[in-house]
Formats: C-alpha cells, structure tokens, sequence
C-alpha cells in the first residue's frame, strides 16, 4: 500500500522558532495552533480547511527541513530498515529514522484519513500552496537514494523535463509530492537533504511576496526561484500548479 500522507517539518533552535512560525505562517495563510499535548517543542499550522501537513520543531541543533511518513510503527519500520534506511530514537507514535544518503525523517502513526487543504488566495490575486518537498542529494548517491523513496513510499514517477530531478506522487491523497534532486558535483554536500517548494499560478507575484516577508533572493532557475527564509533555510517558488496533484 502507498504512504498516504506526507508531512513537511522544519526544525529550528529555540532562538529562531518565533521567526520560523511567523514567516511560514505568512508564507502558508495558515495561523500556528497550540503546541501539541504533551510536546510543546511542535505547533503545527493549521489551514482553515483540512488536515495540517506543515509543522514547526523546536531542536538543538541547525536549521532543517525533514519529511515524516504517515505509517505502520509495527510494519513499515522494519520494511524501510529492509530498503536501507537506519533506525533512531523512538518518539510518542513515530519512529526517527535515516535515510541512506542521510536525510533524516519518521513514519508516525495517525488516525485516517485526513482532508487534503486548498490553495490560498492571496491579497494580490493569485494563488500559493505548499506543494512539495524536495530532497536534494548528492550526484554520487542519487540512484540508490531515488531508489530508497520510490520503495518506501511506494509512490508513480510522474515526468519532468528536467534530467536532475525525479518526481514522485500520490495523487489521491498526500498533500505533498516528493521530488528527488541530483546536485551538481560543485555542491560539496555529502548527505542528502531537504527543501521546501510553494507552487502558485503567478510565479513573479509570489516573489514579490514571499521576498516582502522576509525571503531573500538566491537564484533564478527554469520553472522556479530559489530563496532563502529568514531563518536561513533555502525554499523555492515553483511553476507546479498550487492544486497540483487533487484529484
């Protein structure tokens, strides 16, 4: 069975949280809730309508971005083990794990299903959803890595024009398709890791947004810019319809 649902959590240490709250909630439309019971180091943003798939962790460490996977502690953890990836602390109903080229992540276990949110009409007439995230990796390891997602979440490949990246999705019902990047041999990086992409119909228009909320420009690309949040996490606008993936 495919993963149904994929969440987007960035991590932050204690000193930039506010920051990350506020400039994600800006960025989404979607107000933060209440911490979670019992763990108050997570608040999640909460769209008006349908279930929230982006959260905001507070860590010990640098700033970063991680993926969880809705799923079975009891079946899923010893199949993704299988597929390569290493096992870490266990939590309140998720398990950490690692994947093989390094990007942390979890499967947790919830009730389902959820309500996939819509887009966000912005003030300015066009329209922003979080729509991906991507896991940016380095040239030598990106077969094996592509490999280990499309297993674990047994998701279809779905085209792009583009031969550095792969895409994966569940159309029906993960709010959050997952595309898989080959960095270039200059990167430097050795461990895979992760990044969010909003997608709008009017990529200029969300610039100028995003960047009047505090992004900072990095590069223009083909189909999407490159920006980095105030936090000093790297994010992208892209081209992919903000309802990319319904239906």
């Amino acid at each position: 069975m495919p993963v149904p649902w994929v969440h987007a959590f960035v991590d932050v240490p204690g000193d930039r949280v506010d920051a990350a709250r506020a400039f994600w909630s800006a960025v989404t439309g979607w107000p933060p809730g209440a911490p979670w019971p019992g763990h108050p180091e997570f608040v999640s943003l909460v769209p008006p309508s349908g279930a929230p798939y982006l959260h905001v962790q507070r860590i010990g460490g640098a700033p970063r971005v991680h993926p969880d996977l809705l799923g079975s502690l009891a079946g899923d953890v010893s199949r993704l083990e299988e597929l390569g990836a290493r096992p870490g602390p266990v939590g309140d109903g998720w398990r950490v794990m690692t994947s093989p080229a390094g990007l942390p992540f979890c499967v947790c276990e919830e009730s389902w299903p959820h309500e996939r949110p819509g887009a966000v009409a912005c003030p300015e007439g066009h329209r922003t959803r979080l729509v991906q995230l991507c896991v940016d990796v380095p040239a030598d390891r990106y077969d094996a890595e592509l490999g280990f997602w499309r297993a674990a979440t047994g998701w279809a490949d779905e085209p792009v024009s583009s031969p550095e990246f792969s895409r994966l999705v569940h159309r029906s019902e993960s709010p959050l398709a997952l595309l898989v990047q080959r960095l270039g041999d200059d990167d430097g990086g050795t461990h895979a890791r992760a990044h969010l992409d909003l997608g709008t119909d009017d990529v200029d228009a969300e610039v100028v947004r995003v960047r009047a909320l505090g992004a900072e420009l990095l590069r223009q690309g083909d189909g999407f810019v490159a920006l980095r949040d105030p936090v000093g996490l790297p994010f992208c606008v892209t081209a992919n319809h903000p309802d990319r993936g319904a239906g």
